[in-house]
This record gives structure tokens, sequence and C-alpha cells, in this order.
């Protein structure tokens, strides 16, 4: 009875309405289970329920009673039916746990969408899942024990359903979020295909290295992730060492090096090698040049038989990645015991075998030291330097005080990072010489930016200036030298440099000699955490001199970069409240942050600790520092709004500007994000939220051209304060480099204001030295560097980072603005071959060559010669006379000459005509869309994706051009002799652009009598 009337009150014309007495039967005596089931079934059905809720909430309590009664059959379609009128009702979470009671009841498919009422099953079941995984991942990242097993139950079902469907990255992003390995692991294992499950890892690498995830469990993650790597009968040895180096497993990735080796994939391993330099820490690199060291060769092959036997032994407790380790051992032992057998005839052969192996250990090495990778770029840098000489000689001609004097010489530095040429210092010597104190200082340090790299002539070059048995009064042109000789050798000093440096800072006699020594050895030692090199450091910081204890603060910064060392953290921030100097206070903000690069959540207490200090505002300032170096490139949006709480609230102009720069480093990987942030900042009332502002987002959109960032920047050139306005031009600058009239058209325009904002007689000294600087950062590098904080993988860029941050001290002391070099990274493409060498080949870009060109060279206005005119003679007589005379003589010469003239203006109009119709036919000729480069090739960032290599080409490359850098190319036609390219001397002239030298004066004025002919 009771299914007949629900049939009839479901047809009737105008559909169901009034529930309200079948609602009532629920909680009745009278009315049988099974007619209690069969209403329940009836309103789970969304034709019915969506006409209807609101009167069945009024019934909620007796559908949950339903649930409730374990005797009764449809009680989990009853705890169905309560949740969805829950979700009606807008509670979410309640339905969820309705839902869960449910269990299978609750289907994870939704039901087909009705033709009246559309897909509200859909989206009741979309909403529940979604309020279930965002509970768990809760739970999960919080570390809750307490998780009910019904959720777990459920999100266990929404992995598996989406496994069945092999939707494997949508598992393995869903398993980051919930911190479930176990699922990540069975998501990777899925698939069966072991090329595609290579992909995935490495897919799931980037995913990993890319989140915000918690620093253990991404360290346990990608433990997992190296673990199935090393399952892969071909690994992707790249993602391996990424896996690596964050897991600072040195030694692991030199036995991936040795089996590269040992399997004859020398190519492999050098591609390896060049990316291990770029990416990892000295100190790292180190590790893994011990351990590719040789012990003797008996030791070596007793150890491997020993590893070989336990691992036999034990194979029943090993890992398949042992497993695979061993088998692949086992069949190098195979290929050894092979060879064995035949030692009379092959022992020669592998006595050639072992120096080969050795050789190529060799190569790795200086590879791994970074050796070659300095060397190809200096090349590169050297073989393409496009300064615009007239550049340089048009701000010299400007410069009006010692101010713009040393913001010129410190342009002329970054504007020839790397290329060895100081012509400019050599043409001007006169000029030069007039640097005084700090000054003199400051340009002797550029030759380090100009020979930055030269390593192997370092102390020749500055020999001159070095420290010797007798020094000046103040000694700045020998601290200069020490400041250099750190920049030539940045992030890659060794044993002897740190050494002579030590030396020297021991046996400085003047502030400035020690003052450049901290520096240069803070440079050389970076991220080494070499404890002889901190402690002198920190005793010439505990001399408590202002100007030594600065350099030195900074410097013990760049030497424990990223050790978050609890000790000295301590010591550094004690000593904040022991001096009185501002100088030190400085120093040490400097170098307390940067021990905290990259620590993220592990220095987020001991940052907000110091930026809670109501009392001193270096300490807040401090925290802020730590903040930006500890989450830089994370794009975390709570650090974010804790630093723009600080912009908002802290009373102190340089905690406030400090704070809005913070930003552009935090969200340097999400330059979109960063706009949207600063966008307001920019239009501050505040001068120093708005010179803070414009330089985060020439941080976080360093090298792109973004317009939008561009647009909210340009504004602030004209701003009321002189030190904005240098901040703008800065930002500018940083985003603007490398860009073209094709990529960013208002890079023409910039540059055409940066020089009036220099030659201008009007302009402030502090613009003009910003602007001055921001010109060097435009064409840095010859032309041949752009800036990035991020590296060819996305990561954070150590070197990028510190010397970013260090750079935006010259707001203190113009002295740090040299540390900008260590944020340019070559633009270049260079291909190597198997011994390291760049052989002759060619690179197809798929683009017009003028989309990625040079910006083109200034052109010298060419003053015209005044010439001297005699007096008129006014005699009317005198004026007949000669009028008379000269009409005479005209008239015998046209006569004489009217043929040959006819002839000469026939043959010119016909050169012109010839002339007119050339240049019209190159207008006309379009371009090309496609043109090759030669190795090395100057490749900026928006051409990468273009290249490709020719058809029919010799090499190919093991990786993909697009990545650009270092490249190994494999040899096709091994056998044939190879093209090198020859190597440019050091010291190279500026190439084509010197347009103030290239053009040679017209010749002297001449005339030609007729009458000799």
């Amino acid at each position: 009875m009771t299914l007949f009337l629900l049939q009839q009150w479901k047809n009737q014309v105008g559909g169901p309405q009034d529930a309200s007495a079948f609602m009532m039967a629920l909680s009745s005596d009278k009315y049988s289970s099974r007619d209690k089931g069969l209403i329940i079934e009836a309103f789970d059905d969304w034709q019915v329920l969506t006409p209807t809720w609101f009167e069945v909430a009024d019934y909620l309590a007796d559908i949950e009673r339903l649930y409730e009664d374990k005797g009764f059959d449809k009680r989990l379609q009853a705890a169905l039916l309560a949740s969805k009128v829950s979700y009606c009702l807008g509670d979410y979470k309640g339905s969820l746990q309705l839902a869960l009671s449910a269990e299978d009841a609750f289907n994870l498919t939704p039901r087909p969408a009705a033709p009246i009422i559309g897909p509200q099953d859909e989206q009741y079941v979309n909403k529940t899942i979604e309020q279930a995984l965002d509970t768990y991942k809760q739970q999960r990242q919080a570390g809750s024990k307490d998780i009910s097993p019904r959720l777990e139950a459920l999100v266990n079902r929404i992995f598996e359903r989406n496994m069945k469907k092999q939707e494997l990255r949508y598992v393995i992003g869903l398993a980051l979020d919930t911190k479930r390995i176990d699922m990540l692991e069975a998501a990777i294992k899925q698939n069966k295909d072991q090329a595609a499950q290579a992909a995935l890892l490495t897919e799931t690498v980037a995913k990993v290295l890319s989140s915000q995830l918690e620093s253990s469990f991404r360290t346990s993650v990608l433990d997992t992730l190296f673990r199935l790597f090393s399952e892969l009968k071909e690994p992707d040895f790249v993602s391996m060492c990424e896996c690596l180096i964050k897991l600072d497993k040195p030694e692991s990735v030199a036995n991936i090096l040795k089996r590269l080796v040992r399997n004859k994939n020398e190519l492999l391993a050098y591609q390896l090698s060049f990316d291990l330099y770029e990416n990892a820490t000295q100190k790292f690199i180190d590790k893994i040049v011990k351990a590719l060291s040789p012990k003797s060769s008996s030791s070596s092959t007793s150890t491997t038989e020993q590893d070989t036997s336990t691992a036999e032994a034990n194979s029943s407790s090993s890992t398949d990645s042992d497993t695979s380790e061993d088998e692949e051992e086992g069949s190098n032992e195979v290929t050894a015991t092979s060879t064995t057998e035949m030692e009379t005839s092959e022992a020669p052969s592998s006595a050639v075998e072992d120096n080969a192996t050795v050789n190529v250990k060799n190569r790795l090495k200086t590879i791994l030291r970074g050796e070659e990778t300095i060397k190809h770029h200096m090349q590169f840098l050297i073989k393409n330097n496009k300064t615009d000489m007239l550049v340089l000689k048009q701000i010299k001609d400007s410069v009006r005080t010692a101010s713009a004097h040393n913001a010129t010489v410190i342009a002329n530095g970054l504007m020839h990072v790397g290329t060895t040429c100081d012509d400019f210092l050599r043409d001007n010597l006169d000029w030069i010489s007039k640097a005084t104190n700090w000054n003199k200082f400051n340009a002797v340090a550029t030759l380090g930016l100009i020979h930055k790299g030269h390593e192997a002539k370092s102390l020749q070059l500055l020999d001159p200036y070095l420290p010797k048995d007798t020094t000046d009064q103040y000694g700045f042109k020998e601290g200069g030298s020490l400041y250099a000789y750190g920049l030539m050798h940045a992030n890659h000093g060794n044993g002897e440099v740190t050494k002579y440096l030590v030396e020297q800072l021991a046996n400085g006699a003047t502030s400035a000699v020690k003052h450049g020594a901290c520096l240069g050895l803070g440079l050389a030692a970076m991220g080494t955490r070499d404890s002889e090199v901190y402690k002198a450091l920190k005793d010439a910081l505990l001399q408590d001199d202002a100007v030594v204890g600065e350099a030195a603060a900074t410097a013990m910064g760049l030497v424990m970069v990223g050790s978050l060392d609890p000790a000295t953290l301590t010591e550094m921030e004690q000593y904040v409240y022991d001096t009185k100097h501002d100088k030190i206070h400085r120093g040490l903000r400097t170098g307390i942050a940067l021990i905290a690069y990259g620590c993220q959540d592990e220095a987020k207490d001991f940052a907000a600790n110091m930026m809670a200090n109501k009392s001193n505002a270096v300490i807040r300032s401090t925290g802020v520092c730590v903040l930006a170096m500890a989450y830089s490139g994370s794009g975390r949006a709570d650090v974010v709004r804790s630093l723009l709480a600080k912009v908002a609230a802290d009373p102190n102009p340089d905690v406030k500007r400090f704070a809005a720069i913070a930003i552009g480093f935090v969200l340097s990987n999400d330059p979109e994000q960063c706009v949207n942030y600063t966008e307001m900042l920019v239009e501050h009332f505040h001068g120093h939220i708005r010179y803070g502002a414009a330089i985060a987002l020439g941080i976080s959109c360093a090298g792109s051209g973004r317009r939008d960032a561009i647009a909210l920047l340009e504004p602030l050139l004209s701003a009321r304060e002189s030190f904005v306005r240098q901040g703008a031009a800065i930002a500018l600058s940083f985003i603007l480099i490398q860009q073209n009239e094709s990529t960013c058209p208002r890079v023409v325009e910039y540059r055409k204001t940066l020089t009036e904002m220099i030659t201008g007689k009007g302009e402030d000294s502090l613009t003009k030295f910003g602007a001055i600087v921001a010109q060097g950062i435009l064409d840095a590098g010859g032309r041949n560097v752009t800036i990035s904080l991020h590296n060819r993988t996305g990561q954070p860029d150590m070197a990028s980072v510190v010397g970013t941050f260090v750079f935006l001290q010259h707001w203190y002391w113009h002295s740090m603005a040299h540390f900008a070099s260590l944020a340019f990274r070559p633009t270049s493409l260079i291909g190597l071959n198997k011994d390291l060498q760049m052989p002759k080949t060619e690179f197809l870009s798929n683009a017009k060559a003028s989309m990625f060109s040079y910006p083109p060279p200034l052109e010298e206005k060419k003053k015209e010669k005044s010439v001297k005119v005699e007096t008129a003679v006014l005699s009317i007589t005198n004026k007949k006379k000669t009028q008379t005379k000269k009409e005479k003589q005209d008239k015998k010469e046209a006569e004489e000459k009217m043929e040959v003239d006819g002839e000469e203006q026939k043959k010119a109009e016909e050169t012109k005509d010839a002339k007119d119709a050339e240049a019209k036919d190159e207008k006309k000729k379009p371009e090309a869309s496609s043109h090759t480069v030669d190795n090395p090739a100057r490749v900026v960032q928006l051409q990468l994706k273009t290249l490709s290599m020719p058809e029919n080409s010799r090499y190919k490359p093991l990786k993909s051009l697009s990545q650009g850098g270092i490249i190994m190319l494999k040899d096709l036609k091994a056998t044939e002799a190879e093209e090198i390219v020859e190597l440019a001397a050091a010291g190279g002239s500026t190439g084509a652009a010197d347009s103030s030298k290239a053009e040679p004066e017209p010749p002297k004025e001449f005339e030609i009598d007729l009458k000799d002919y």
C-alpha cells in the first residue's frame, strides 16, 4: 500500500509536494520497517528531494534515529538521505559526517543528471568529496592521530577510483597534499611501462621540489622517489641527482657518476657534473670530488667484491633498488670475468681502459670544480661582447660629482662583467685617477667584475694593486684589490685563495684593507661553512671597528649561508645588542639573513621572535630579512601576509622598506602574484614603501619584460623622492635586461629616459647614481647576461639570491653594488664534445633574427666644422670688376666643359637610380622566418623554446636545447675529424659596438683646380 501511495504522490500533477505525511510515518510505530525503508528510498531520489527538502529538514532527527537503529535494514540509506538534507541546508560538515556513516551507500560516481533538476547528485557528491579531502588534508598536515577510520576509508576509495581511471597525476598530487607516501608509490608503480614510469617520476620530482611541503615530509618523499628511480633499468639520473642535492647526499651522487663512468656513459656523466656545479653548493661539490678521488685499485676491487657478496648474502632482506644495483654489479663482474679469461691478449687494452677511466674522472673533477663552466662562459662573453662604449663615453662626459664618478666606474664594471675588456679604464686613466678614498676602493674592485672568472691569472692581473710590504696611509687601493680578488673567485674559491685572503686579513694595516679582505673572503668561501675562515672573520668583527665589522659580519653570513647554525645566530644576534656601531648593525642584519637562506619553516620561529621585538628596529628589520631569505622563491602566502602586516603597522621606515622588498624575494617564483600584491604599494604615500615595492617588482619580474610591472614602475621615475626614482630605475633595468624593441617596445623609451636622467643638469645626485648603475645593469656582461633568482630547473639559485640581496645594501654602502654580478647569468647555449671542446656547429632558431637581436648601438652626433668666411669688400667698383672678370672666365670654362659635364651628370643620375632601386629591393625583401646561430650562441630566455638542431646535423644534444646553458653533444660521425672553435684571448676588445672609435674621421676639405685637366 505504501509503495502505491508513493508512486501516486510522485506522479501527481506539479510533481511531489507536501511530504509531511510520509515524514511523520518515519517516527510512527504503526508503519513497518519495510514501509519506512520504501519512504527512505523514495526520498533518496533528487527529483523528489529537490522540491521537498525544506519540509524533510523538519524531520531530520527522525531520519538520523532510523540510521542509529541497528535493526533497521535501510539504515545506511537513511544516513545518506540525512546527509543530502544537511547538504541542502548548507551544513557541509554535518553532511560529510552522515555521508561517512552511510559507508558504501555513498557512491563516488554521481547519478545521471535528471532532465528537470539537472546534475544535483553530481554537485552533492563533488561537494562531499571536496569537504572530505579538505578535512583529511588538515588533519594529516596537523599530524593528528585521531583521524576517523571512516574518513580514511573514504579517502582510500577516492585514491582507488582515480587509479583505476589511470588519473595518476591527480593521485600523486593528492598524495602529496595528504602526506600519503604509500599512495604516491602505488600510483607510480601502477604504470607498468618503465619508460612511462621514469617520466612520471621525473614530473613528480619537479613537483616536489617546487611545492610548499614540510621539509621532513619532502625528505621522505625524495627518499622514496630516489628508491623508485633506483629500481628502474634506465633511470633519469638528472632527476636522481636533483633529489640527492635536496637530501644532501653527495656520496650517492658520486656513486651515480662512478656507475656512469663504469658503463662507458661519459657524456651523461659530464652533463650531470655541469648541472651539479650550477645547482649545488661548494661544500656539496667538494664532498663529491673527494668521493671520486681514487683510492687504490686493489682496495676498490676488493670493496666491490665484498659489497657484492654481502648483497648476495642478504638478498632476502634487501630492497628492490639494492637488488637492481647488485644485478648491475653482477653483470659488470661477468664482463670482468670474461675479459680476465683472455688476460694474455687483452692486458694492454685493459691498461688503456684504466687510463681512460682516470682521465674521465679527472675531467669530472674539473667540471665539478667549475673550471670548465667558468672557462666556457668567459669565452662566450669575450667572443660576444657588444658593450656600447659610446654609452660609457656619454656618461663620463656628463659626470660632475664624485658620486656620479663612482657610479660610472661601477657601471663600467657591470657592463663588462666577465668580458676581460678593460679598455675604458685604460683609455681614461687620467679621469679614473680622480677617484679618491672609497671611490678608489670601488674603482680597483671593478677589475674583479671585468675579469670575473679569469682565475688562472688573477694575482698577476691584480699585482699592481695588491698589498705589498709598504701600504699607503689608508690602503683603499689595496683593499679594493682584495675585494676584486674575491669577486673573481666568487662562489668558486679554493684552499689557496682563502688562505691568501685570511693572511691578508690578519696582516691588514688599515680598515680599508681589512674591509676588502673580509668581503673577498666571504665571496670566495661562500657556502663552504669553513670553521677557520669563520673564526678569522669573527675575530675581525669583535675588533669593534665600524668599517671592518660591517664587512666581517656580511662575510660571516656568506660563509655560513643556508646553515641556520644556532650557535652562529646566537652570537651574531647578541652582538647586535653589544655594539653601538650602525654599520656593524647593518652588516649583522645582512649576515644573519644569509645564514637563514632556504631554511623556510626551520627559521620561522627565529624570525617571528625578532620581528616581535618592540624596542629595537634593527632586530625587527633583521627578522624581516630572515623571512625574505628563508622563504625566497617559495611563494608562501602566509609569509607574504605577515610581511604586508609589517609594511602596514611597523613605525620604522627601514622595516617597512625591507618588508616590501622581501615580498619580491618570497614571490620570485610567481611574478604575477607579486604584481597583484604590490600594485597598491607602488601608490602608497610613504616613499620607503614605494621604493620597496619597486625593488620587489624588479626582483620577481627580473629579465621577463612584463608589461604590467613596467606600467607600475614608469610613473615612479618622476616620483617626488629622489631615492624612489633611483629604485624605479634599478627595478626597470632588472626587468628590461636583454629586451629589445621587438620583445618589449618600452625599452626604447626607457633608454632615452635613462640618458636624460644621467645627462640632465638638474637631476639629484642620488637619482643620477641610481640611473648610472641602472644603465650598467641594463647592458651588463656585454649585453650577454640576464638576471634570474632561479636556476634552469626552476629552483632558487643561491648565488643569485644572495648576490641580489647584498647588492641592495648599496642603499647604505656603495661598495655592495658589485654583488650584482653574482645574479648575472650568461644567456648562452654552449655545445661541448666528449673532449670538452666547442665544436663548430649551428643551432636552428625558428624565429626572425631581429626578434632577439642586440639593441642598436648609439650613433655619435657629428659636429659640423665652421668654415672661416673672409670679410666682404663693399666697394661697388671692386665688385663690378670682379663680377665682369668672373663672367668671362665662366663662359670660357663652360664652353670647354659642356660636353664632359653632360656625361658626368648622366652617369651620376644612373648611379643614383641604381642605388635607389637597390635600397627599394632590400626594403621589399622579407626577413627570413628562421635563422641559425653558431656555437657558442647568445640565446635569450624567450628564444630557447624556438631552438632545434638543423636537419642532418652531425651532433645530437644530450638534453633539450630549450634548457640552454652547457649541453653535451653526441658526435654521430665520430670517425671524421672535428672542427673546433678557436679560443679567444682574454682581454678582448669591445666588438663592433665601439661606435666612438669604429668610425674614422672624415678627410680634410680640398678643392680641385680644373685648369690642370
